[in-house]
Parts: C-alpha cells; structure tokens; sequence
C-alpha cells in the first residue's frame, strides 16, 4: 500500500491507494500556517492515521509546492515560506520512523497522469498545470526527472519563445524577470491580456463582484463561457493564449520530444485547446511530423496527491 500526501498552504490532503491504483482512503487536514513544527506534527499525524484506519503500514511520498535543494538538503522555493531552509524530508523520516519521498507538486501530477492516468504506458510525459501559476514535471519510463538542480520542468520561468513586438519586455513576474511563460499562459495572464484589450464595462459575473477577481475584472472561466457565446474579445484573447501556449509547449518538445503532454489546472478545463494547440504548434517544431499528443488530465485535483503515493514505484 502507499500514502500519498499533498502539503498545500492552506490544506494537507492524504490518499491511500492499492497497487493497483484503487483508491482506498482520503483524508484532510488544516495546514498550520507559519509553523513549522506544527506542519511536521500534522503531517506525520495524518499518515498515521490513514494507516490505522486501513490497518496497514504503507510507503509514503509527500507533494510539496517547492524542492529539495540538492546543495543543501533543505527545502527551496517554496510557497509555503515557513519550510524554506528547512530538512521537511529527513525531520518527517525521523517522526515516522521510515524513509519518505518528497517531490514538486507539479512533478507529482505528472507521474500520476504517467502512472494510471491519461498518459498512461507512454515512456516520456510532460506535464503542465496551468492554473494560478504555471508549472510542470517531467516523467520517464515511469520515474520524475528531478535534475541535477532540482528544477526539471521549471517550465513557467523561460522566456515566452518567439515573442512578438508587443509581447515585448512582457509582464513583470513574481521571479523578477519580464515576460516569462507563466505570466502569459496562467490563468491570471489569460485575464490580465484580456483586461488589456477590452473596455472596462463593470458588472458582476455569476454573483461575484469585480473585487472577488484579485485584480481582474474576469477570470479564466469567465472568458471562456464568453468566448462560447461568440463575444469577439473573448474569443481574441483564447486565440491569442492558443498561440502562445502553442508556441511554449513547441520548445519543449523541441528538447524534449515527450510522447504525450498532459495539462492539468483550472485553465485545462478549456476544452478548445486540444484541438487548436496542436495545430498551431506544428510550424514551431522542427519535424516532418508531429506525434505527441496533448491530453487533459483524467485524474484532475486528485493528480497531486495521487503522484505523491506514486513515488514508491512498485518492488
């Protein structure tokens, strides 16, 4: 058996799953924000708990939004700031008495698509979440693809390839550079080119004030349903995110050539886009042919935690 453990800002989840993938257990916690002591009692609380409750010791991997770095063993670039500079990894070995495994949430997601999900049997999977933010994993023949600095499928923190005039310096990230992906294609960046082309016309959407979109009037969903019914600057702003998520995902494959680029996040709820982006990505990749497939995620919010149980491959 393996437990998998998603460790948000907000919530911890816990999953148990059999080998063969059937979901037997799911369990949550509050996440003790700033504390950091109390995150490792919770934590391996959890695990323990799911434990007692199936009867069964079980492997345990843990999804956290950041990485171990491997010049320290400590915990990097974290949205959870309080496990920054922290051993998270060997401090919840030592309480549960067993080795754990700890990897990005954004790889996890990719290994569960990989493992049993819509990517399922392909040797090597990119995986994207595009949602608040942007990011991504890497699996191969079954296994994340780490890197030798811990930022394999950092993704969101390259360039917008190919940008045109007036994607030039780009939106400010949060990183300190202009124009990175991630400030172009989360969802965010899909409502913030919108805002940018359209005339501010104030009225609530479905019971929500302009205040409840954090800095937009619209967001991701918004514009999509819009774009559904024909609005013309909807449907400009989709076919502008088409194109530069097309041309991002053509660099990837580029370096990587994966057999099957999997989205996952709020804005992969976009039907359109298996369809479009793969048309538009054809002139960007230096091929004769293009094979890679681009798929939703079937597992959806439940890819996390169930690629953190994952990272015990099986005997």
């Amino acid at each position: 058996m393996r437990i998998g453990i998603d460790l948000g800002g907000t919530k911890i989840e816990g999953i148990a799953i059999a080998d063969d993938g059937h979901e037997r257990l799911r369990r949550r916690a509050k996440t003790p924000r700033g504390d950091y002591d109390g995150t490792l009692a919770a934590v391996a609380q959890l695990v323990l708990d799911i434990e007692r409750e199936v009867g069964a010791q079980a492997t345990v991997g843990i999804g956290i939004p950041g990485a171990v770095s491997p010049a320290t063993g400590v915990i990097k670039n974290a949205n959870s700031t309080w496990l920054i500079g922290r051993p998270l990894s060997d401090d919840l070995a030592r309480m549960l008495g067993r080795p754990i495994r700890l990897a990005n949430d954004a790889n996890c997601f990719a290994l569960s698509e990989a493992a049993d999900g819509a990517a399922a049997g392909a040797d090597v999977v990119f995986g994207v979440i595009l949602g608040t933010g942007t990011g991504a994993g890497i699996v191969v023949h079954g296994r994340v693809l780490t890197g030798v600095n811990a930022i394999g499928g950092e993704w969101g923190h390259n360039p917008l390839p190919a940008p045109k005039d007036d994607e030039r310096p780009g939106p400010l990230c949060y990183c300190g550079r202009y124009g990175c992906v991630e400030t172009f294609l989360s969802g965010p960046g899909l409502a913030r080119d919108y805002d940018e082309h359209t005339p501010y016309v104030a009225r609530p959407f479905q019971g929500r004030d302009d205040a409840s979109l954090k800095g937009s009037r619209y967001d991701a969903e918004h514009i999509a349903a819009l774009a559904a019914q024909g609005e013309p600057r909807a449907l400009a702003a989709l076919e502008r995110y088409e194109e530069r998520l097309a041309r991002a995902l053509a660099t990837v494959m580029n370096i990587l050539d994966p057999d099957v680029i999997v989205l996952g996040g709020g804005v992969s709820n976009i039907g359109r886009l298996y369809e479009s982006v793969p048309r538009l990505w054809a002139p960007h990749v230096f091929s004769d042919s293009v094979a890679t497939r681009l798929v939703r995620a079937m597992h959806g919010d439940s890819s996390g935690v169930r690629g953190a149980a994952w990272l015990w491959p099986a005997a």
